[in-house]
Order: structure tokens, then C-alpha cells, then sequence
């Protein structure tokens, strides 16, 4: 069996398609955590909804491919929540909806008129998406979320949005279990999930050490870490015994300095077909 595909979007952990078929998930987030935990959903089997409001995502403008890849399944309606003919049209898309995902502060729910109207709707399964789970008025972003877990190394940018795409994860396992719950109690639920808190769980490693500068997955092992080749860089991750025992085996590389040199002079494609020859984790840097 294949992956599973939605949109450009591949599930590598071939999770049933249908798991989901039957429900519907109203999405009512912009940007990216809300939007990628509806696709995540959504490729689950669920049909997914997605308002925007009249000035539409702005992320349609600063990353249309990814904006287009979140949003494949979806079927998008704008909504003035602003208006009383809005209004009443959210009201009908609730009346309709299993999962309700929001990404705005408590404060802005509040002025839509959508607090009361999650708790009018007993059956929806609402997911609050927040910057901060424990101050969720308090302004942030993904950059100042990893600033705070330690995981950047200024001047340089992240390459990864971690407490996006985490928060969004989180947002997913917290829809399924209020599904679960409802599933046993028949009333829906609230879950609030905090992008500043998937950004510390995502630091973990750094925060225990082991990612750390000079740490067991920070340098501490020389069959564990980047090296360069003749046209690029490679990953080498033979950390377990059996990897590393071979790995030695076929360099005869005793330290970091030694298998530097034995890698140095070969080319990227040399290197990764005789790591799949003898079944070594070695990957090229792209």
C-alpha cells in the first residue's frame, strides 16, 4: 500500500483514509496551524470547511503553493462575521459542523459573537487554537515561541515552523480524543491548544541536553552528525550499534576526523548508493 495523498499533502504513515469519512470540520483559522490541522483531518476522511473572511488568508499572498496545498479538499466560503447576514451564516455552518477550529484570542471570539455560539451548539467539538495556552491575550508568533524554547541560533532564521506545525499536530489529537468523548457522552467539548507549548515539547531534546552543543545528538558522536562530500553535505545517523559497527567496518574510520576524510573526497550520489548497498542511514543535506 501506496502513501496516502491529499492534495500535494502525503500521509507516510498511511493512517485509514476513512477514518473520519461522515464528519464534518469547520475551520474558521487563517495562516498556517489551523489550516494544517483541518487538512490533517481532512485526510483522515473528513469533509472540511473553510471560511475566510472577506480580505481572505493572507497566506494565499505570501505562500500561495503552500496556501493551495492546505487548502486542496477544503471547500472555502467567505463570511463577514462582522454582519448579522454573516453571523446567521456561521450560526447555520455550526449547526452543521462536528469540529470547530478557531486560531484567533479569546477576546476576538468574543467580539464575532462566537463564543456564545460554540456553547449554544453542545454537539461541536471545539479546537482553540492560542499563541500561549496560559496567556492566550498575550501577542506571538512561531519566531518568539522558539525564541523562548532556545531552539534558534541567531542570526540565523528557522527553517522550521515547530510550534506551528506541532500546535497544529496537537490541535488533531485534541479533535479526535473531544470525537472519542462525544462518541461516549454525546456532548462536544472544548480543548484549548497553545503554539507556544508545542514549541517548548518540540525543544525537549535541546532542553534535556541531548541536542545540545556537545551533546549525544549535538556532536558527541561522530557517526551522528553532517559531513561534507566532494559536491554537497550528507547526513550520516548510524548511532545504533549495529550501524555504527558497520559504518567502521567499511571506512575503517575511528573518529570524526578520520570518516571526515574518508568522505570528503567522494561525490553525494557515490555515497548514498553505497549507503543503500549496505544499509546505512545516510541521507543528502538538501
Amino acid at each position: 500500500m501506496g502513501p496516502l495523498v491529499s492534495g500535494n499533502m502525503i500521509d507516510a504513515d498511511q493512517i485509514p483514509a476513512n477514518a473520519l469519512k461522515g464528519l464534518k470540520v469547520l475551520n474558521l483559522a487563517v495562516n498556517v496551524p489551523g489550516p494544517w490541522a483541518a487538512a490533517r483531518l481532512g485526510m483522515l476522511g473528513a469533509e472540511v470547511v473553510k471560511v475566510e473572511p472577506p480580505v481572505g488568508d493572507s497566506l494565499e499572498t505570501w505562500c500561495p503553493s503552500w496556501y493551495g496545498e492546505m487548502a486542496a479538499n477544503a471547500t472555502i466560503e467567505c463570511v463577514d462575521a462582522k454582519t448579522a447576514e454573516g453571523r446567521e451564516r456561521l450560526n447555520e455552518l455550526l449547526d452543521g459542523a462536528d469540529v470547530l477550529i478557531t486560531s484567533v484570542r479569546p477576546s476576538a471570539l468574543a467580539r464575532m459573537g462566537l463564543t456564545d455560539a460554540v456553547e449554544a451548539h453542545q454537539h461541536l467539538c471545539h479546537v482553540e487554537i492560542v499563541g500561549d495556552s496560559e496567556d492566550p491575550e498575550h501577542p506571538g508568533h512561531d519566531l518568539t515561541y522558539q525564541a523562548a524554547a532556545g531552539t534558534l541560533a541567531p542570526p540565523t532564521m528557522p527553517r522550521v515552523l515547530l510550534g506551528d506545525l506541532l500546535g497544529a499536530e496537537r490541535a488533531v489529537s485534541a479533535a479526535v480524543a473531544l470525537l472519542l468523548r462525544r462518541a461516549r457522552t454525546g456532548h462536544g467539548g472544548h480543548a484549548r491548544i497553545g503554539l507556544r507549548q508545542a514549541a517548548d515539547a518540540g525543544a525537549a531534546g535541546h532542553r534535556h541536553g541531548m541536542t545540545a552543543e556537545g551533546g549525544l545528538l549535538g556532536g558527541a558522536v561522530p557517526t551522528y552528525g553532517l559531513y561534507e562530500v566532494e559536491d554537497g553535505w550528507v547526513a550520516v545517523a548510524a548511532l545504533e550499534p549495529h550501524f555504527h559497527s558497520r559504518l567502521h567496518d567499511l571506512t575503517g574510520a575511528t573518529d570524526q576526523e578520520s570518516l571526515a576524510e574518508y568522505l570528503r573526497s567522494r561525490k553525494r550520489a557515490t555515497v548514498l548508493r553505497w549507503a543503500q548497498d549496505h544499509d546505512l542511514p545516510i541521507a543528502a543535506v538538501e
